[in-house]
């Protein structure tokens, strides 16, 4: 009886479409196809390098840029919608490494630290 108890309980909780439809503006319905679109690109771009390095076949670098390209893509228009810049984008990243790597010098411990998070 778990499994009914669960299979209602799960009925019971998640969000229906049909609220997610009435709620959902159009710019919001945009950022989740972007959103959507980068996880299928990048896991076009995964597949490309999992045939190169545990099926040892030749690199496809015209299908890597195509890839690389199309994140690109949906990057901007993300950034597009949300109206950021592409150099605050990278401002923010240069900002986080240089604190979470100390004199620009990577450290597995620094990795797991992320002094930048202020995580210890």
């Amino acid at each position: 009886m778990v499994e009914q108890r669960h299979s209602t309980m799960v009925d019971a909780i998640a969000k229906k479409g049909t609220e997610i439809l009435a709620e959902l503006s159009p710019e919001q319905a945009e950022l989740i196809h972007m959103a959507m679109l980068i996880t299928g690109e990048a896991g076009e771009l995964c597949d490309a390098i999992k045939k190169h390095t545990i099926y040892q076949r030749p690199l496809d670098m015209e299908n890597v840029i195509e890839e690389l390209g199309d994140l690109e893509w949906t990057l901007e228009r993300i950034r597009q919608i949300l109206c950021i810049r592409r150099e605050e984008t990278l401002d923010s990243n240069i900002e986080k490494l240089t604190v979470r790597y100390p004199n620009l010098e990577y450290s597995n411990e620094s990795a797991q630290v992320r002094a930048d998070k202020g995580e210890a």
